[in-house]
């Protein structure tokens, strides 16, 4: 992937008036190359459905520039429309119209001049060859979100813009439409963003993932690289599930509640404020008069994982399926030594003990 599909440089966006309170995306830089499928991952509320409208054309930045295709689709004082922009897009709600049969809602954005002969290899492709002539209500989620993207794509839209759109789905046939999906975008040598709040979606499926939270992207890397490096807390504990822990100095060690870290000097650049650690650091044990309370308890597949109020902190701690601490119980909790953990800011690898 070398080639440059479209470029996002310093957009911002408000809804209502330009204050600091009502900014949905403040100075965004992004980039998609040719045949890329990108994960857009964040909390509700983050903006990431915002930039998919700025990309489509229904929003306009109140700063920043859109370059798709070595043209400029949007800036403060400009927009090309949506119809114009040559970009597919999939909605969580489908957006099919009712009164139309499979085959009319895919070759409803053809112009004239268009052959639908795309159209009908679309359906093929997607295994909507039998269902040409059945209406929306008449088909499942999963054929109906197949038949959105054959929808978008049968213009011949080189990118497609897709926001959540497994979320409505069952676990099933959610696993097996959003494995399909690179299969379909390379095929029709289509670029893709993907919208999700789904860690574990952004980081089966996408080539990169854009980390977003309160209108600011966190970090844009390979899903190797976000589980390996987290760049800030917040990727750690939003996207990994890993606990956050506020560590204080103590004469050249830090220290924590549940016991100390070991680090090399050398390593530190700043001044840690916090130890990152998954659920498998802790070893947990029954006491009465211990500091710790369970608040939570589920069953995760090998494990139970507890959700423990240890003084300031919240942590979740797994333990073995025949643990018998139930929620309300009293615990004690301590890093188990050898287990690693990381240091902020820097993403720095530190020993517990």
């Amino acid at each position: 992937m070398s080639d440059l599909h479209l470029q996002i440089t310093n957009l911002s966006h408000h809804y209502g008036d330009h204050t600091r309170n009502e900014q949905t995306l403040n100075s965004v830089s992004l980039s998609l190359y040719k045949g890329e499928l990108l994960g857009l991952l964040g909390p509700s509320g983050c903006g990431k459905t915002t930039l998919l409208r700025l990309i489509a054309g229904f929003e306009k930045p109140s700063e920043g520039s859109i370059v798709f295709q070595n043209q400029i689709i949007s800036t403060s004082s400009f927009l090309l429309p949506p119809e114009r922009r040559g970009i597919g897009m999939v909605f969580q709600d489908y957006a099919l119209f009712p009164h139309l049969n499979a085959w009319d809602n895919v070759c409803f954005g053809l112009s004239r001049s268009q052959d639908n002969g795309r159209a009908s290899w679309l359906m093929e492709l997607l295994g909507l060859e039998n269902l040409r002539r059945r209406f929306p209500h008449e088909l499942s989620g999963g054929q109906r979100q197949r038949l959105g993207l054959a929808r978008a794509l049968a213009p011949g839209a080189s990118l497609v813009l897709l926001d959540e759109p497994f979320s409505s789905l069952d676990v099933e046939v959610r696993l097996r439409l959003r494995n399909e999906l690179s299969r379909v975008l390379k095929t029709c040598s289509a670029s893709g963003i993907l919208v999700t709040h789904d860690p574990q979606e952004a980081l089966g499926i996408c080539d990169r993932v854009a980390i977003m939270r309160e209108g600011l992207i966190h970090q844009c890397s390979y899903p190797i690289e976000i589980l390996t490096r987290p760049e800030t807390p917040f990727i750690g504990n939003f996207v990994l599930q890993h606990n956050l822990i506020r560590i204080s100095a103590n004469n050249g060690s830090y220290v924590t509640p549940f016991g100390n870290i070991v680090v090399k000097s050398n390593l530190i650049k700043g001044i840690p404020h916090t130890l990152m650690v998954d659920e498998n650091s802790f070893e947990i044990t029954s006491s009465s008069t211990a500091k710790g309370i369970i608040k939570g308890k589920e069953f995760s597949n090998t494990c139970w994982v507890f959700r423990i109020e240890y003084g300031e902190h919240i942590v979740r701690v797994s333990s073995p399926l025949d643990s018998e601490l139930s929620i309300g119980d009293h615990c004690e909790l301590n890093f188990i030594t050898g287990k690693y953990g990381y240091l902020f800011p820097g993403c720095i690898t530190c020993l517990l003990k």
